[in-house]
């Protein structure tokens, strides 16, 4: 491992464990004092908002990573590569906030609440403006930790001092929102710092080269909403705010133990890109031993989720939350299931050329759960939507898994390991 992907790799857990802890600190806080039902309301808005972060995003944060890691050392090539990602997200910006505004106006079940969908959409701001994926390219993530650690911690510093009670849920949610915006705004301006860039103004034929490179990657990530940030969403319209906030309370003490696997993830996509480009061998070598290694970690710890989950809810979120409990058991197994899925797909197929066929997989599963979601939901509620996103999970990682034994990849992996 080189001294430049150990340092990402260390900055990346900083930063996720500040991502993970920090909430740990505050949902808690959060779920005591506004109570399920405001809690789920939030967390709905969030769910809704996300597919706004999701536009603009566009898989910049895979193929822009990936196009910044390939161009590290051209500086006139990595400023055209910027300015085209940043008009491009800023312009889905505005068409996101133009398509917002409809829906509140148009939908009186959103527009009802419009002051918290408002402040919650500054979070997509705060995407937009936070060029995470440039970072990850130039693997200088050390950098933007502390900023981001900084900004988590004075959202939950205001939250303890503001946040009092149900009627207090404006000042959670635009806190929490803002905090992004600020975060962005600081990254942006530490960028001077960490490279050197030529900066020029993209043609049209460069808008339309940086959104064909991201387009499989956004059907991917569009495709990965449908079983994921989309479940809270529709558990919310067939149910009411309560349920929603049991689940959500559940989902967030999964994602942190998720989570756990992000850091090492985000830092080896690049670096594999950058050993593929060298040796076909090398790269697929060591992504035989990142599966080995993250397939051991993520089972442990999904293991241990599904042992202490109602230990977990009752001291991270008291006995009013115990219907949590039987929903992180269901979903305990997905750091295992998502961390072998991240190495057949994202590690393997976008860096070997199976980007149509990565694309493919999570449409399908995608459209699988939302045909699973609706009647189990309707069935047993925040259970039953649990239940669909583990089938739907299993069924990608299975998947993937035969496309890549179909392609002799596994094989590929075998000889690697050997030669090494």
């Amino acid at each position: 491992m080189t001294s430049r992907l150990r340092e990402n790799i260390t900055a990346l857990f900083v930063l996720k464990g500040a991502n993970a802890l920090l909430p740990l600190i505050l949902v808690p806080y959060l779920v005591r004092v506004l109570g399920p039902e405001k809690f789920g309301l939030i967390a709905f808005a969030q769910a809704f908002i996300q597919y706004f972060v999701l536009l603009t995003d566009y898989g910049f944060n895979l193929s822009a990573t990936r196009a910044a890691a390939v161009c590290r050392d051209d500086p006139g090539r990595l400023g055209l590569l910027f300015a085209s990602v940043m008009l491009i997200k800023l312009a889905f910006f505005a068409l996101g906030g133009l398509v917002l505004t409809a829906v509140l106006v148009l939908v009186p079940r959103f527009g009802a609440h419009w002051p918290l969908y408002a402040l919650i959409y500054l979070s997509v701001l705060g995407s937009v403006l936070f060029p995470v994926w440039l970072y990850q390219g130039l693997e200088r993530m050390r950098p933007i930790t502390a900023v981001t650690v900084v900004g988590r911690l004075l959202v939950v510093a205001g939250v303890l001092l503001w946040v009092h009670g149900p009627g207090d849920y404006l000042i959670a949610a635009g806190l929490q929102s803002g905090a992004s915006v600020v975060v962005g705004i600081l990254a942006l301006g530490l960028l001077r710092r960490v490279m050197r860039v030529h900066w020029s103004w993209p043609d049209l034929r460069q808008l339309r080269a940086t959104l064909a490179d991201g387009w499989h990657v956004f059907l991917s990530t569009a495709a990965i909403s449908l079983y994921t940030s989309s479940n809270v969403f529709i558990l919310g319209l067939l149910t009411n705010p309560v349920a929603v906030g049991y689940f959500s309370a559940a989902e967030k003490v999964v994602k942190a133990f998720q989570d756990a696997l992000g850091p090492v993830s985000q830092s080896v996509y690049p670096h594999i890109a950058g050993l593929g480009a060298g040796s076909r061998a090398a790269a697929l070598g060591f992504i035989r031993k990142l599966l080995r290694v993250q397939g051991l970690v993520t089972f442990a710890t999904s293991a241990l989720l599904f042992a202490a989950a109602g230990p977990i809810v009752r001291v991270v979120f008291g006995g009013q939350y115990e219907p949590s409990v039987v929903l992180i058991r269901w979903m305990a197994w997905l750091p295992f299931i998502i961390g072998l899925s991240n190495v057949f797909g994202i590690q393997t197929m976008l860096n070997f050329d199976m980007k149509r066929s990565f694309t493919r997989i999570l449409i399908a599963w995608g459209l699988w759960n939302l045909a699973l979601i609706v009647p189990l939901t309707l069935w047993r509620g925040g259970e039953g939507t649990a239940m669909s996103i583990l089938i739907t999970e299993i069924g990608v990682t299975v998947t993937m898994a035969a496309a890549l034994a179909r392609k002799g990849i596994f094989r590929e992996m075998a000889v690697a390991g050997q030669s090494r």
